[in-house]
């Protein structure tokens, strides 16, 4: 069908009507080839008209020249419980120079489901009247797949949410920098946001979305909060949603789950970029031995076409939680610390022993080796082995980050810095510059710590370090797996601080490939010391520096016994024993310099 110029007057209209459908199952979708080509062609648009709706609904749109070819549109449809048709709308203001067609139109996915003779098995829900066989996640997700409705009666409406009377239990976090807002209809920026809701499938029906226009600034979050849950134990607790992420600077939606009430918590999912206009739906499992709540997070893109929608949330096999969650309190090197220390007859010059109040000297605290029977003396030190799976960074903090928050809650963004990640949430146009896996368990969720170079500018630097190191011996090395690859990696060094000077002891810059290197670095005896690794940023974001799997190996100092040394071992001046394999080999073993005297 195409339409021919006919007259010259001021406001003429082509309207094309479909024939009249009765209702469609929950996926159904309409397709169709349209061509929109002349100098003066003019806008058209599909229009919903629904029985008992006076207003129409509008799913799609052109607006201008769109070139001499054929292009397809897709509209999802969704659920329609009551009888509409289709009308294509052109509209030419005066002067109409042009061609306008439409062929191929398509309907698909778009019939209930068909009666079942039996529906067997755990996973399934029989519909009562059209004895349709549906999955048992479809249930209570406040859709009607069934097409009598029988799969969403009887649900408890605390767990649900469709935003058509506010937002129900949820509510909007104030620690955050602006707010969901609940609207019917289309967004008010054209080309992108939805053009209707997900429940009705109509411009009367309600949605929540992220206005992405000014006054909002690139990486501006909004929070929503769920209800508080009971743990789910071994049962399975699943959060259903449908979100509409379409428009050429669309960000991020993320999906977190915490169980204290002054955190982010966990990440469960996030999506970037543009999906496309339409609602996709997404199903998460959520576990947890503890009282949780849930936290949907939209993040503003560079630019006003980034409108993010949100509609129809559901839980299914989860039960609400009437207290509160705790908060965390948490010090600089985000340890928690007892407040009282036991009895004890130490000097100001000895530490404490925490479970004993037994004294030692502090030059034995934080020196790889346990001195107290608790291993008090070696808890808020760095880790011998540091894999960062239970996403721990094993006592490594940042000094200037802890500068700049002050406190615990300030959003520090924008700045470049270490932080921990896993291949499974990277965003598509990462996978040229960060490691897809980490090293330890070689998966897409294993953990590992990089420098994220989308933040920052060219030389800024990222420093993480550990607590002061009291003492190491002779044979300490610090061995580490590290990934550079991308076009424009910066560097990485190893350095040594102790109070009043920084030595360099490993550096490597530029691409070293798609794959985790190993590099060793040696420390020998050395006393009151932090151990820094420093990124240096390149010119751009393709350039993220990665470390796995850091190991302190024989770091512990060296003992003096009682015992004389046997006859395989060499005495030190200072009445250390070390194996006499070690003299001679340019390496002080004996911590004095004597098993390398010229007089032996």
């Amino acid at each position: 069908m195409f339409i021919l110029k006919s007259s010259s007057s001021i406001s003429q209209i082509a309207q094309l009507r479909s024939p009249k459908f009765r209702q469609t199952g929950s996926n159904c979708t309409l397709s169709f080839w349209y061509y929109n080509y002349g100098q003066s062609v003019g806008a058209a648009e599909l229009r919903l008209l629904m029985d008992g709706l006076k207003q129409p609904t509008v799913l799609w749109r052109t607006y201008y020249n769109e070139g001499d070819q054929w292009l397809q549109a897709v509209i999802q449809l969704g659920r329609l419980p009551h009888p509409f048709q289709f009308s294509l709308d052109k509209i030419s203001l005066g002067f109409y120079e042009g061609v306008s067609a439409i062929d191929d139109v398509r309907f698909e996915n778009c019939a209930l489901p068909p009666p079942a003779l039996s529906c067997e098995g755990p996973n399934t829900f029989w519909c009562r009247d059209t004895k349709a066989c549906i999955d048992s996640l479809l249930v209570c997700d406040l859709v009607d797949d069934c097409g009598d409705g029988s799969d969403e009666n009887s649900c408890d409406p605390d767990l649900q949410c469709n935003f058509e009377s506010g937002l129900c239990n949820w509510e909007q976090d104030v620690e955050d920098d602006f707010d969901w807002i609940r609207i019917q209809g289309p967004t008010p920026t054209v080309n992108t946001g939805p053009l209707k809701d997900h429940t009705t499938g109509t411009a009367r029906g309600h949605y929540l979305y992220l206005e992405s226009s000014q006054p909002r600034q690139f990486r501006d979050k909004a929070v929503l909060l769920s209800p508080l849950f009971n743990p789910s134990g071994n049962g399975t607790c699943v959060f259903r949603f449908h979100y509409h992420m379409f428009g050429k600077e669309v960000y991020t939606l993320s999906v977190f789950q915490r169980t204290v009430s002054n955190a982010k918590g966990w990440l469960l999912w996030y999506k970037f970029g543009n999906q496309g206009n339409r609602w996709i739906r997404q199903t998460l499992y959520i576990s947890g031995a503890k009282p949780f709540q849930i936290l949907v997070e939209g993040t503003i893109g560079d630019g006003f076409t980034g409108d993010i929608g949100l509609d129809d949330v559901s839980f299914l096999g989860c039960t609400l939680y009437s207290g509160y969650l705790p908060t965390i309190s948490t010090t600089t090197s985000g340890t928690s610390v007892p407040a009282t220390l036991p009895t004890n007859n130490c000097t100001e010059k000895e530490f404490v022993c925490r479970a004993s109040g037994h004294c030692i000297q502090m030059i034995q605290k934080c020196d790889f080796r346990p001195d107290c029977s608790d291993k008090s003396d070696e808890s808020a030190c760095v880790m011998e082995v540091c894999d960062f799976e239970d996403k721990d960074l094993c006592g490594w903090h940042q000094p200037a980050l802890e500068q700049m928050s002050g406190n615990y809650s300030t959003h520090i963004t924008n700045t470049f810095k270490w932080q921990l990640g896993t291949g499974a949430n990277l965003y598509p146009e990462q996978e040229q510059h960060s490691p897809l896996t980490d090293h330890t368990t070689c998966t897409e969720e294993g953990w590992y710590l990089f420098a994220d170079s989308s933040n920052g500018e060219f030389g800024h630097t990222a420093d993480i370090a550990t607590p002061v190191i009291s003492l190491t011996g002779p044979r300490c090395k610090i061995t580490f797996w590290n990934y550079m690859n991308g076009s424009t990696i910066g560097s990485l060094e190893v350095l040594c601080q102790s109070s009043n000077r920084t030595s360099k002891l490993w550096t490597q810059s530029g691409s070293q490939g798609p794959q985790w290197n190993r590099a060793e670095v040696f420390l020998g005896i050395r006393s009151n010391f932090q151990v820094i690794f420093r990124a240096k940023r390149g010119v751009s974001y393709m350039g993220d520096v990665a470390v796995d799997d850091i190991t302190f190996e024989d770091c512990s100092p060296l003992l003096i016994s009682d015992k004389p040394c046997t006859s395989e071992e060499f005495m030190c001046a200072n009445k250390y024993c070390i194996p006499k394999n070690n003299l001679c080999d340019f390496v002080n073993d004996c911590a004095d310099n004597s098993d390398e005297s010229p007089s032996i």
